[in-house]
């Protein structure tokens, strides 16, 4: 049965703060990070932070301009950063993530926007990530135009938060990489990745922190490194590297290796009627992904379908333009290694 209204025990003024947000806390909080967004705008931004919706102006340069989109989080690698109280990192890794995902198209960052929640908000660990990600977003050429940072009391254990980013990229439409143009005899080669980046850490976890019983502050001496400073490795941006090589129209196709790693990301760029042959050896994996496996006593095709084993991005290019390709990505620093070819077949990678 309804109270009466006249029944109802009264109280003294409650606020939007008393059920745990504090309005001014954010307010204050978004005025602290406005600036680390403003470091990082472009010719292209044409908005203010702080807005209902945010602008932006492709170059003209481009004569059919195509909008390439992505979103993506950082998964349980923000379990190591909460216990390490580390946030820069996880803040850049979900720009480079973001990155790597529109960059297999052959395109170019245009801008970025990011989305915290969290139970309580923290203004200086909010600041920490987004510091990451304004870093991570100039490294790349791209624009932090906007963001949400919801608090939701009750909604997160303490001290938690999570992370989600959404980029917008550019390519010309004829110079789109697809990877219709993928024949048999292209060569395959691959890019190091700098640790796990940010797969397959639910894995790592058990079989760290459960199986071994490690701590983040363990030493291990065959990874030679403590163990949360390695899992906080920053996930690599491979836009930098490639830029030339794309315009050089040298790649046929592109595979980001993420969750899933080579075994299901590679045959996402296949064309019908080829297969990928990889040579296990032919480039150096990890100390923490040989450690891993050893822990858990996890099978290969596990490892492989699992983690990235050492390699974060595949290109896939003609034979006649991999000198060129090796070239210009060795000009630049980065380091290839050959791990595989083209041959006829259904779809899959084959492991040799």
């Amino acid at each position: 049965m309804p109270v009466a209204q006249d029944s109802v025990p009264k109280t003294a003024p409650v606020t939007y703060a008393d059920a745990g947000v504090n309005i001014d806390r954010a307010s204050k909080t978004k005025q602290r990070i406005k600036y680390l967004a403003h470091k990082t705008f472009t010719k292209g931004v044409l908005s203010e932070i702080g807005g209902f919706g945010s602008l932006f102006s492709v170059n003209k340069k481009y004569l059919d301009p195509v909008l390439v989109s992505s979103v993506d989080g950082v998964g349980t690698k923000l379990k190591v950063a909460f216990e390490m109280k580390v946030h820069h990192t996880v803040g850049g890794d979900l720009v480079n993530h973001c990155v790597n995902d529109i960059v297999v198209q052959g395109a170019a960052p245009l801008f970025f926007m990011d989305y915290l929640a969290t139970g309580k908000l923290e203004p200086e660990v909010a600041e920490k990530v987004v510091e990451g990600i304004a870093d991570a977003c100039k490294h790349n050429g791209c624009a932090l135009i906007g963001g949400e940072t919801a608090e939701m009391p009750g909604f997160y254990p303490e001290g938690e938060y999570d992370l989600a980013g959404f980029i917008v990229g550019v390519v010309e439409r004829e110079r789109i990489i697809t990877g219709k143009t993928v024949e048999v005899g292209d060569i395959i080669l691959g890019l190091p990745s700098n640790g796990l980046h940010t797969n397959g850490y639910s894995l790592a976890r058990k079989l760290l922190f459960e199986v071994a019983r490690y701590s983040p502050e363990t030493y291990v001496n065959e990874v030679k490194n403590k163990i949360g400073n390695e899992l906080m490795r920053s996930h690599k941006s491979y836009w930098p590297s490639l830029k030339k090589t794309i315009v050089a129209d040298c790649i046929a196709a592109m595979a980001y290796i993420t969750g899933g790693g080579i075994t299901e990301n590679l045959p996402r760029v296949l064309p019908r009627g080829t297969a990928a042959v990889i040579e296990l050896g032919s480039w150096p994996v990890l100390p923490i992904f040989d450690h891993l496996q050893k822990l858990g006593n996890v099978p290969m095709d596990e490892m492989l379908r699992t983690f990235n084993m050492g390699l974060g991005m595949l290109l896939v290019v003609p034979s006649k333009k991999f000198k060129k390709a090796q070239t210009l990505l060795e000009r630049v620093g980065e380091k290839v290694y050959t791990v595989g070819r083209i041959v006829k077949g259904d779809r899959k990678v084959l492991y040799s």
